[in-house]
This record gives C-alpha cells, sequence and structure tokens, in this order.
C-alpha cells in the first residue's frame, strides 16, 4: 500500500489535555533553553501580579528552593476551588490542566491582565516534573499535585487557613528543558521591573540553595519614579526630580516618568500591560510625536534660536531616560516578536498627555527647560555635522563589493545566512586568520588598536572613527535610526581578541557601540564570542588545548605533567595559522559565545558603569568583582 493510501483517520492523532504542551513546548514559551526555563516563573508570578492590578494582592514570595524547584506565594484571593459547571471538578483543577483556562477571560474578574502573552500556569504545569498548589479560601486550606500535568489525586481539604493566597511550587522537567538551574540574576531583573511598574506591591526573593543564599525586597512607592532614578544612578541627571504625567480614560491607564541626563545616548523603554514593548508601538508613537513638537514650540515661542529651527527627534530625546507605561483591557501586540502595542486609540490618549503635561512643566521651570533645550539644541548642531560622515557608511547594495572598506577580507559566499565575519585584534592576528579560515564563508575585518568609547562622544565624533567606519560600512546595515537588519552582510559577527585585559577592553568597546548604535543585530542573535584557548598542552605527539586553569590543572592530572609542555597563549598572534583554525575557527571543533539581550536594564547600567563618566561607580564594580576575575594578565 502506498504512503497517500496509508493516509486515513488512523493516522490523525488528537493530543488530549497538556500533551501537546509537551509535544511542542516552544509553540508556548519560545524555547526550551535558559530563557524559556525562566519562562515558566515569569507566568506564575503574572498570575499574582494580575491579583494586585485588580487590587487584592499586596505582596509576593518567590523562594529558589535547594532542590531545584521554586515557589510562588502570594496573598491575593486564591484560585477558586468550587466545582466548575462544565467539566464537572474542581475549578483549580480546571485552570491548571486544560489550556487557555482562567479569570482572564472574564472581563469581570480581571480588567487589565499582564503576563508574557499569557500563555497560562497549565503550560508551567505540563513542563513541570512536578507541581503543587495550595490555595487558602473560606478558611480552608486546599491541596493539589501533578506529575508532569496530570492530577496525582483530586482538590482536598488539608488544614484551616487564615487569610487568602495562592501557593504554587513546581520543579521542571530535565526531560523537557536544556538546564534546569535558575538564575538568581535573571529572576532579580524581571521581579525588580514588575515592583516598578507596579507601585505598591512587594515582592521578594529568597535563594534557598544555600546556606548564605541571597534575599531581596522589591518594593518602590515612587514606581516608574524610581524606575528612572535607578536607571540614572550613574548618570548625571539635568534636572533633581523625573517629571511624571498620569492619566486614565476609557479603562486605559498611562504612567510616563522621564528625566534627562548628560549623556549622548537615549534610554526610552515602553511597556504594555507589564510587556517590554522591545518594537515600540502606538504608545511610543504618541509620546515621541507630543515630545518633539513641545519642544519646538517653546523654541519659538522663547527665541531660543534664531530663525526657523526644527529640531528632530533624535535631537530632542539625546540624554533622555523614559519610561511609558499603558495597562489596557484588550491590548493587540504584533511585529516579528509579538512586542509592538498596536492599539490605535492609545496613541492620541498619550500624545494629548505629553503635549499638557510636558508644556505646563517647561513653562514652570524655564532653567530646566533652557538647559534641556540647549543640549537638544547642541545635538541637532552635531546631528548636521554628522550628516556627511554618515553619508560615507551608506552602501548602494549590501552586496557592493566596490565599497567595502580595503582591510576586510571577504567570503566568496553571498548567502548572509551562511557567511560570518571575524572582527579580530591586531594585523599579527589578523594575517593569522586570514591565512586560516575558510574562505568560502568566513570574513576578516581586523581592528587596530582601541576604538573610540561612544558612551562619551557624540554620533559626528564616533563616525570619525576609521575602525567604526570600517566596523559600519562591513556589516552593510546602517545605524541607529536608519538600520535595516535585514541588509546583513553576515549572520554570524564573531568578536575575537586576545584573552587579557586589553583584550577584554576592546571587546567591551565594540560590544558597547553595537548595543548602543546597532542592538538589533544582538536581538537577531548575531553577534558572538570567540573562545580561543588559553593553554596549549604538548606531550610527545598528542596536542590538547584548554580554556581555563581549572581545565588545564585536570588535563595535567591526565596526562601527566612529567615532559608535558606547557604553553600559555597570551596573545591570538602567538598562534599559527592552524593552530587558530583548529582551535578557534572551526565550526566543527570551535566553541561560540553567543550574546543574547535577556535584559537591556541590566545591560545599559553595565555599560554606563563600565564606560560611562562617572569613576566613582566603576571603582566599587571593580572593588566588588575583582575576586571573580580569572586568567588576569597586567
Amino acid at each position: 500500500m502506498s504512503d497517500k493510501q496509508a493516509y486515513d483517520a488512523t493516522r490523525i492523532q488528537v493530543l488530549e489535555g497538556l500533551e501537546a504542551v509537551r509535544k511542542r513546548p516552544s509553540m508556548y514559551i519560545g524555547n526550551v533553553d535558559n530563557r524559556g526555563l525562566h519562562h515558566l516563573v515569569y507566568e506564575v508570578v503574572d498570575n499574582s501580579i494580575d491579583e494586585a492590578l485588580a487590587g487584592y494582592c499586596n505582596s509576593i514570595d518567590v523562594v529558589m528552593n535547594a532542590d531545584g524547584s521554586v515557589m510562588v506565594e502570594d496573598d491575593g484571593r486564591g484560585i477558586p476551588v468550587d466545582t466548575h459547571s462544565k467539566y464537572n471538578k474542581s475549578a483549580l483543577e480546571v485552570v491548571m490542566t486544560i489550556l487557555h483556562a482562567g479569570g482572564k477571560f472574564d472581563k469581570g474578574s480581571y480588567k487589565v491582565s499582564g503576563g508574557l502573552h499569557g500563555v497560562g500556569i497549565s503550560v508551567v504545569n505540563a513542563l513541570s516534573e512536578w507541581m503543587t498548589v495550595e490555595v487558602k479560601r473560606d478558611g480552608k486550606l486546599y491541596y493539589q499535585k501533578y506529575l508532569r500535568g496530570v492530577p496525582e489525586e483530586e482538590v482536598t481539604v488539608v488544614g484551616d487557613a487564615i487569610g487568602t493566597g495562592t501557593k504554587c511550587t513546581f520543579r521542571p522537567d530535565a526531560r523537557i528543558f536544556e538546564t534546569t538551574t535558575f538564575k538568581y540574576e535573571t529572576l532579580t531583573t524581571r521581579l525588580r521591573e514588575l515592583a516598578f511598574l507596579n507601585r505598591g506591591i512587594k515582592i521578594t526573593l529568597s535563594d534557598d540553595r544555600t546556606p548564605d543564599g541571597e534575599h531581596e525586597v522589591f518594593e518602590y512607592s515612587g514606581g516608574i519614579v524610581s524606575f528612572v532614578d535607578y536607571l540614572n544612578q550613574n548618570r548625571t541627571p539635568l534636572h533633581d526630580k523625573p517629571i511624571y504625567f498620569e492619566r486614565e480614560k476609557e479603562g486605559t491607564s498611562v504612567e510616563i516618568a522621564m528625566q534627562y541626563t548628560d549623556s549622548y545616548s537615549e534610554y526610552v523603554y515602553s511597556f504594555a500591560n507589564n510587556i517590554n514593548t522591545h518594537e515600540g508601538g502606538t504608545h511610543v508613537v504618541g509620546f515621541k510625536t507630543a515630545l518633539t513638537r513641545v519642544a519646538n514650540d517653546y523654541i519659538k515661542r522663547n527665541n531660543l534660536e534664531k530663525g526657523d529651527v526644527k529640531l528632530s527627534g533624535d535631537d530632542i530625546r539625546e540624554g533622555l531616560t523614559g519610561i511609558i507605561s499603558v495597562k489596557l483591557m484588550e491590548p493587540q501586540f504584533e511585529g516579528q516578536t509579538k512586542t509592538k502595542l498596536g492599539n490605535s486609540d492609545v496613541k492620541g490618549i498619550v500624545e494629548s498627555m505629553v503635549s499638557e503635561g510636558l508644556g505646563e512643566f517647561l513653562e514652570e521651570n524655564p532653567k530646566v527647560a533652557n538647559a534641556i533645550l540647549q543640549k537638544a539644541l547642541n545635538a541637532k548642531r552635531a546631528r548636521e555635522a554628522a550628516k556627511k560622515a554618515r553619508e560615507l557608511t551608506r552602501r548602494k547594495s549590501a552586496l557592493d563589493i566596490g565599497t567595502l572598506p580595503g582591510k576586510l577580507a571577504d567570503c566568496s559566499e553571498k548567502d548572509p545566512s551562511l557567511c560570518e565575519v571575524y572582527l579580530v585584534e591586531g594585523d599579527s592576528a589578523g594575517g593569522s586568520a586570514k591565512q586560516g579560515r575558510d574562505r568560502n564563508i568566513q570574513a576578516i575585518l581586523p581592528f587596530r588598536g582601541k576604538i573610540i568609547n561612544v558612551e562619551k562622544a557624540r554620533l559626528a565624533k564616533v563616525l570619525k572613527n576609521n575602525e567604526i567606519l570600517s566596523f559600519i560600512t562591513a556589516i552593510g546595515t546602517g545605524i541607529g535610526d536608519e538600520m535595516d537588519v535585514s541588509k546583513a552582510r553576515y549572520h554570524r559577527i564573531i568578536i575575537m581578541t586576545d584573552a587579557d585585559v586589553d583584550g577584554a577592553h576592546i571587546r567591551t568597546l565594540i560590544m558597547t557601540f553595537i548595543f548602543r548604535y546597532m542592538r538589533p543585530l544582538i536581538d537577531c542573535g548575531y553577534i558572538y564570542i570567540a573562545q580561543p584557548p588559553l593553554y596549549r598542552l604538548k606531550k610527545g605527539k598528542a596536542e590538547h588545548y584548554v580554556y581555563s586553569d581549572d581545565e588545564m590543572k585536570n588535563k595535567l592530572k591526565e596526562v601527566g605533567e612529567k615532559g608535558t609542555m606547557v604553553q600559555r597563549y597570551k596573545g591570538l598572534g602567538e598562534m599559527n595559522p592552524e593552530q587558530l583554525w583548529e582551535t578557534t575557527m572551526n565550526p566543527d571543533t570551535r566553541t561560540l559565545l553567543q550574546v543574547t539581550m535577556e535584559d537591556a536594564f541590566a545591560a545599559d547600567e553595565m555599560f554606563t558603569v563600565l564606560m560611562g563618566d562617572q569613576v566613582e561607580p566603576r571603582r566599587k564594580f571593580i572593588e566588588t568583582h575583582a575576586k571573580d576575575v580569572v586568567n588576569l594578565d597586567v
């Protein structure tokens, strides 16, 4: 019988209950790596946040347990436990075992619902080795346990209870996830963010995996004003307190906090129902439109500049740190990653609010207004000066070889998805890389010396740097607002520097530029860091390359120290082309570290501390982390 004949009703598979989630987990949580793992915690916490938004929850406790599980407890109303008429079982079991079941779909229960697109706690249950839920309601404590999403028993009363609330404890399934080890820092970032965005909520995080585990409390009475203060803690503000606006209209609430600093970069973050809208949306468009119009009106009305001066949006947003947070009943998300808000009515609400509020603020605070607008006018002059330099970075087409920098040794392959470029520190290493590479798919772009620190310079000055110009031209996407990541000539951009202090500094300078001006390359997963070996061990004809001191000690024990030659690589240039290929460039044997953007705020803070003007935060950072430095060459 042919395959076509064999395709009948018996071949149609129906996945019951949560089987579909376990069969295709990435459809529900994005992926099964570190990001997907932490997504489980966020989903449970978001249920508690929804209770807080509805006015029934004041505190949320998150505990990382020693057995690898995570506990999330709130003092909300508690998940209902009475019998659900349609399913003839406890509502608690329905919520925990049936997809898209819950109070979020009932406008009477929750006017506004957060969550990362609300895949629901049932998905967390399905992807957990085990999960327990305890609910306090009506003076009773209810309990149910599940094994990989399947109830082990019916919902039962296990005792009396004071107050109300829900406690969920789960351990992720090692059969599903690449790793089941939660990172304290990753959870810290999201929980702090939620506490900022939901004024008055108290969130605690405890790490009970070790006796001296960390414990933090996140509670901000200032809400997003405190968020701006936090983001600007290592910058120099132009005015004492952030400017704050709040408005509610037809069930949509909008909050905006903003403060200008002497920085040359823009740090504006937007949220819709606590979801970070990386791709912007109507709330951001409304904000930017009003901001530019109000600034130009003020300049004209107060004769701050002669002639018909028009600031661009980039001019007035230079040095701006801002948070835009909207909460609405039915958010419409669009864009490639579903993080762009599409609700058309939100634009008008935000635009009118900013126009009125910012206009009043500038009139009432002329000194602050003058400082902000003089900075914007300076930015305008610098932008015009940078225009010619920017033109040099544009290419006629993504594959127009005639415009490529002379020192780029390009590859022959034309499909960007197959191509990679190594950014190599120094001429000697660049020479070895050019000789040792696979010329079909690997391009080499040598960097000479340290590039400009973009944290301390305007774009006009940045674009005068030859190394920066070569990089922008080689990649082919353009930069800033004009960037088109679809024109990237390589889908793997690999930073390859020496394993010493200077190499780390050069790597940080390159990463700072990419983060500030070409961040979509990070978002698309195109940026990698090469991992060259630290040691070469040779005994007889056998050679071993190792990448850390610990690995070196273990390898020495394995092969025996007597007669074994140990070579410490201080730079890439010490390796000949064959060694560099074998250890660092061969796709079959190399190790690459992919740069991901799990948290833009932490990255912002890190680059500001490491590369910004203020010395004291950098000194404290170095003192705190000096003990963690390995393989320090001075």
